[in-house]
């Protein structure tokens, strides 16, 4: 897919509970100014994920890298994030939503999400269970959403590279660790 001009990052770290206190590293690593996060964190109760997610958004804002937060609407606007990822109801941030089918990316064109994270493009260590979807599929399902296409699943800036500009951009986790 061909990048469109917009103000979104190229580089994406997806949270997760299982990087543990490797969080602080992953975050290290994203690009200054350049980079994205997209603060997740799902099974921490309400309280202990308000404390992550502004300890996560403090560092954020001080790298000037753009904060996303998953799943809560309410959350995401607490933190201060510029992007709801698969948000719990409708508010006035532009939202990304996770395609990993036809169903996904239809949704995601027909709710006009700026982003759209198509998942999983190669198998992943996160999800050893889930099928990847290959870069031909993953590359339709870019095409079908019609908006910036992030690639997730078994991601790295090198394999990111051998995808040319059928992407937007890329996400991971394990790739943004040492």
């Amino acid at each position: 897919m061909e990048a469109r001009q917009t103000p979104w990052p190229r580089a994406w770290l997806m949270t997760d509970e299982r990087l543990g206190d490797r969080l602080w590293e992953a975050l290290a690593n994203l690009p200054d100014g350049a980079g994205g996060v997209v603060f997740r964190h799902y099974s921490l109760g309400k309280t202990e994920r308000l404390a992550l997610g502004r300890e996560v958004a403090a560092i954020a804002e001080a790298r000037g890298l753009m904060l996303a937060v998953a799943g809560s609407t309410s959350l995401a606007e607490q933190l201060g994030a510029q992007l709801a990822h698969n948000p719990d109801s409708a508010g006035g941030l532009p939202l990304s939503l996770a395609v990993h089918g036809n169903a996904g990316a239809m949704a995601a064109k027909s709710a006009e999400a700026s982003l759209a994270f198509v998942s999983p493009v190669f198998p992943t260590r996160s999800h050893p269970d889930r099928a990847a979807l290959g870069v031909d599929r993953a590359v339709a399902l870019a095409e079908l959403a019609g908006c910036p296409a992030i690639a997730l699943g078994g991601m790295s800036a090198k394999r990111f590279e051998t995808l040319g500009n059928r992407f937007y951009g890329y996400a991971g986790i394990d790739c943004w660790l040492g």
